[in-house]
């Protein structure tokens, strides 16, 4: 038998870290659907993002109690990236995002957001003098060519607020890609868990008072159709998506779950057609087959 035959036991345990991965980005992905829904309410973004965060925090606070009772304390250097990081990756980038979904289409939103890994590059580029290769200049040409491709699709049918929502959501994928860079180091000293739940924490403090500062607590009476949406976009599309990635990545590696996030704006563009019924277009789909071939190529080299 082959050296590098695998065993029937090894082959099930990466299909169920594989099946993991992808229902997690499946769910993330989802949560432009659900803000969708939301929108329909008279919702704006900063009202939506609180409703997000409060119903959230019980289940990252728990985990941060937990670790802060099992794990060596953190010093205050440490203390302090956790603050900026929570409110760079989870407060500003996710603001952003709502905000852009205001104007554009769920399936543009995910396609911008889906070029993260390729901003995570270019800012090493600049910032941390990091070579690029032809390879990924290809990838990274491949990907953007597939998103404004749709992007030029739907400026023409939404006119100036697909310009303005484009640019949220893009504002959103720089800050998660900053958050991304300035983690690295520190994620090995903490820990994975850890970080998302401390950063998560402080991200809600942040969503709870952003919401205070800038709207009456009148605006927290919603139609119960707002308060069960925010539930499913709380539980379903921020706590599930964030464990079961870290949980895929624990049993087939990041290379593989990164690469298994694919499905992420194919699945929002179905969601998309199938719930809100917007329409898919020849002109989406190959943008799509770009930006995925891209990112395929950027993680293929990556891994």
């Amino acid at each position: 038998m082959s050296s590098t035959t695998i065993s029937p036991s090894a082959r099930q345990a990466f299909l169920t870290g594989l099946a993991i991965a992808i229902a997690g980005a499946i769910l993330f992905s989802a949560k432009a659907i659900v803000a969708k829904l939301i929108y329909r309410y008279d919702v704006d973004a900063v009202t939506l993002i609180t409703f997000r965060m409060l119903f959230s925090l019980p289940f990252f606070a728990a985990v941060a109690l937990w670790k802060s009772r099992t794990e060596a304390p953190l010093t205050g250097g440490e203390r302090g990236r956790i603050v900026v990081l929570g409110l760079l990756g989870y407060y500003l980038s996710s603001f952003l995002d709502f905000l852009g979904l205001q104007y554009i289409s769920a399936g543009l939103e995910r396609l911008i957001l889906f070029l993260t890994p390729s901003f995570v590059l270019l800012i090493s580029v600049v910032f941390l003098r990091k070579k690029i290769t032809m390879v990924e200049w290809l990838a990274l040409g491949t990907a953007y060519l597939g998103t404004v491709l749709v992007f030029l699709h739907d400026v023409r049918l939404g006119g100036s607020n697909v310009m303005l929502g484009g640019a949220f959501v893009l504002g959103s994928a720089v800050a998660y890609a900053m958050y991304l860079l300035l983690s690295g180091e520190l994620v090995k000293r903490v820990g994975s868990l850890r970080l998302v739940a401390y950063a998560m924490c402080v991200s809600s403090v942040a969503c709870i008072v952003q919401f205070f500062l800038l709207r009456p607590p009148s605006m927290l009476l919603q139609p119960m159709q707002v308060y069960g949406l925010s539930l499913v976009n709380a539980v379903f599309c921020t706590v599930f998506p964030v464990y079961l990635t870290m949980e895929a990545v624990s049993r087939i590696g990041p290379a593989t779950a990164s690469q298994a996030g694919m499905i992420g704006p194919v699945s929002t563009l179905f969601m998309g057609a199938l719930i809100l019924g917007e329409p898919i277009t020849g002109i989406q789909l190959a943008g799509t087959a770009l930006v995925l071939t891209g990112i395929y190529l950027l993680s293929r080299k990556r891994a």
